[in-house]
């Protein structure tokens, strides 16, 4: 019986196994199914608890490890939680599989550790296309750009992914030329683009080879049948626009079929609208894009908060921005409509706002309201509000202590921020360009020069910064030397630089300087740059060669407002009025031009030194009651100025007395130097009486009293005054010219 009974037994035990390992697969299947759930869905802690249940009660197999793995890559414990999977693989032999291996790779290239990625790839005895491309990221992330070269090398060059990784990573890394080397040479091996490949070839196109290689690649699009795939359109919208054709852009996007078309392909559109500065078409798409019932995404209403022309607009996609809920928690949108309003100067609706993202503020959040009250020149809110960040425990950055610096109006406090930045090592050139500005505007330049030159890397604006600090405390030709420097540098001068050059040129004696800077434009391309044609004829002018600016003038393609002010100044800087109020009138009728304060500030000042009433007569009334401008200081001290010149000073002093200025300091010394002019004693009396009620024990008030009563032949009274100018202790400074030598 027993021997009869043992084969019986056999086939039980073994088919029990067979069900026993069969239930334990489809356990195993339905936990890693359940663990794929937790990573897909961003619960990577929830995925590390279920593999901790997994591991103690089964047996983890290859997918349980790898999907662990890529959780584990998402937390902020990668390294520790890292190791131990990794550990965990090398004892039960689960590395030998691929994807657990490209899991681990992935996994320390995200925590930045390069020497761990570099041998888990060497231990890969068959490397896949994954395994390439994830060890040539994290290498030209991590490490130089020639060692991923050097890498890519070794590599099979028949994988589309490896070139758009290494071609990737050579964008990231600044070298476009190189990226741009490598996607020829991509194609001259008849390695076969994917969309990834054009999307990456277009963003470069504007860095390098610009618009003609661009339209090239569109051609290679075209033929290569990748005009249905929607990110490679969206590529190509963009770059046409950073190349500046608007036209060639909005004709790509005219040309999509609907179905291609989605809300990144808007926002490309409105991206696009607002780097070029036509807001009104941003704005338009955006309508177009809601009235198609396309979906408007959080980067929609940035975009279009950040376009808005009229506050009008801006409230209008405020309003809709939160009716579809893109109000609360969504900071982006937030802080675009904040900078909206700050635009605008709407300071209590910002300030709403950012008063309701309570638990959702961000850096960029409060950098918004220290730079809005800066702009506003409610300086004591703007530095309570960087105290209220730093107690909040937000960190500033470059941006947040340069806008505390631009708009820093003490010595003592930019002293303050510099003691911040030396204790917590804030060194960006950025920061310190703009510590440089600031010890400049408060009369600091030594200190501002040591800053400069203690820059281990000095930027384009490192090197305007010095130059402006040193003409505004009055050393030009130290500005001057530093230009020569710039030139000598790898650096290129924009046209802030030239700008800069010119004007110390202008007060400088050596017109050779200011003929060698005009040189340096024409031969550089800069010449149509209004900003500089507009120098040129100012520095012309102020050297005393008006026929040189007329020149300049009239060689220029495109003016504006500040051309024909500089020319019309220079008429009355050479005492030539006729000419410079004939050149008002052109400015009138020219196309696109309309004067402004400055504008009618300098044809009085011509009519004044050239003693044209009638002409500034007609002229301020134009100024009122054709443009609508409130007359200010400036403007009526020009009159006042030429009613005294042209002996009128009765009709001066009502001006003076009777303006709605009260008797300003300005209006009143263009009236008392009449006064000295005419040798009108009484009225010039009755002038330093209202000057010295402003201008209490100002010396230069008796001096010219004094003149005038010594002209009177009130000689006694004379002597009087030059003994109180005596008690003051003030000497006049004898006054100096440039010469050449």
């Amino acid at each position: 019986m027993q021997q009869r009974n043992k084969p019986q037994m056999k086939p039980l035990l073994f088919s029990q196994r067979i069900w026993t390992d069969t239930f334990s697969n489809q356990q195993i299947l339905k936990l890693n199914h359940k663990l794929t759930h937790l990573t897909k869905t961003n619960q990577f802690y929830e995925s590390l608890k279920l593999f901790t249940k997994i591991h103690s009660s089964h047996k983890p197999d290859h997918c349980t490890l790898s999907t662990t793995i890529t959780a584990t890559s998402k937390t902020r414990h990668v390294t520790v939680f890292g190791n131990q999977l990794h550990s965990f693989a090398i004892k039960t032999a689960l590395k030998a599989y691929s994807h657990v291996a490209n899991s681990l790779l992935s996994l320390y290239a995200k925590a930045h550790d390069l020497v761990s990625v570099e041998l888990v790839f060497d231990d890969i005895q068959c490397p896949d296309v994954y395994s390439w491309t994830t060890v040539l990221s994290a290498i030209s992330r991590l490490s130089d750009i020639d060692y991923a070269l050097h890498v890519f090398d070794k590599m099979p060059k028949c994988y589309v992914a490896v070139w758009n990784a290494i071609i990737t990573g050579c964008s990231d890394n600044g070298c476009e030329d190189v990226a741009f080397r490598l996607l020829k040479d991509m194609f001259r091996m008849n390695v076969r683009g994917d969309n990834y490949t054009f999307a990456t070839m277009l963003s470069l196109c504007p860095l390098s080879e610009g618009l003609d290689y661009g339209r090239h690649v569109h051609s290679v699009v075209v033929k290569s049948g990748f005009l249905d795939w929607t990110s490679v359109v969206n590529s190509l919208i963009t770059m046409y626009f950073n190349c500046g054709c608007v036209v060639d852009g909005y004709k790509v996007f005219e040309e999509m079929e609907g179905g291609v078309r989605n809300h990144v392909t808007y926002n490309a559109m409105i991206d696009g609208f607002v780097s070029v500065e036509r807001f009104e078409d941003a704005f338009l798409m955006f309508r177009d894009m809601h009235r198609g019932s396309v979906c408007l995404s959080e980067v929609t209403f940035v975009s279009v908060l950040s376009s808005c022309c009229s506050l009008r607009v801006g409230c209008q996609a405020q309003g809709l921005a939160i009716k579809m809920g893109f109000d609360c928690g969504y900071t982006a949108v937030n802080n675009a409509t904040m900078t909206m309003y700050s635009f605008f100067g709407k300071v209590n609706e910002a300030r709403s706002v950012f008063e309701i993202m309570e638990e959702s503020r961000d850096l960029v959040s409060w950098n918004v309201m220290v730079s809005m009250f800066f702009q506003e020149n409610i300086n004591e809110d703007a530095i309570l509000t960087y105290i209220k960040m730093r107690r909040e425990g937000i960190e500033p950055d470059a941006f947040t202590y340069g806008s505390l610096l631009s708009a820093s109006d003490s010595l003592q406090m930019v002293e303050m921020i510099h003691s911040v930045l030396c204790k917590n090592g804030l060194n960006k050139v950025e920061v310190l360009n703009a510590l440089i500005s600031s010890y400049s505007r408060n009369g600091q330049i030594k200190r501002a020069f040591q800053i400069f030159s203690d820059l281990a890397y000095k930027s384009l604006i490192s090197w305007n910064s010095i130059i402006s600090g040193f003409v505004l405390n009055g050393y030009p030709m130290q500005g001057l030397e530093k230009f020569s420097a710039l030139l000598n540098t790898h650096l290129k001068p924009n046209a802030y630089s030239l700008s800069l050059a010119l004007s110390i040129c202008s007060c400088t004696p050596d017109m050779d300087h200011g003929k060698q800077v005009h040189g340096y434009i024409l031969r550089h391309g800069f010449d149509s740059e209004i900003s500089l044609g507009n120098a040129l004829v100012t520095m012309y002018s102020k050297c005393g060669f008006l026929d040189r600016s007329l020149s300049v003038f009239n060689e220029m393609v495109e003016r504006d407002t500040i051309t024909w002010n500089a020319i019309i100044s220079a008429y009355s800087q050479h005492g030539q009025g006729k000419e410079a109020v004939h050149c008002f009138e052109a400015m009138q009728i020219s196309p696109g031009i309309k004067p402004d304060h400055a504008t009618f500030t300098a044809v009085l000042s011509a009519c004044s030194h050239s003693g044209l009433v009638d002409d500034a007569t007609r002229i301020f009334d134009i100024m009122v009651n054709i443009y609508g401008f409130v007359p200010s200081v400036d403007h009526f001290s020009c009159i006042v100025d030429l009613l005294g010149r042209s002996g009128y000073l009765d009709e001066a002093e009502r001006v003076v007395t009777d303006g709605y200025f009260g008797a300003h300091p300005n209006m009143c010394w263009s009236l008392f130097s009449a006064c000295a002019v005419h040798g009108n004693l009484t009225l010039g009396r009755k002038v330093a009486r209202l000057l010295l009620e402003r201008e209490q024990n100002n010396p230069s008030v008796y001096v010219l009293l004094a003149n005038i009563c010594a002209e009177a032949g009130q000689w006694e009274e004379a002597a009087k005054l030059r003994d109180m100018v005596k008690q003051f202790g003030t000497t006049k400074q004898p006054g100096c010219s440039w010469i050449s030598t």
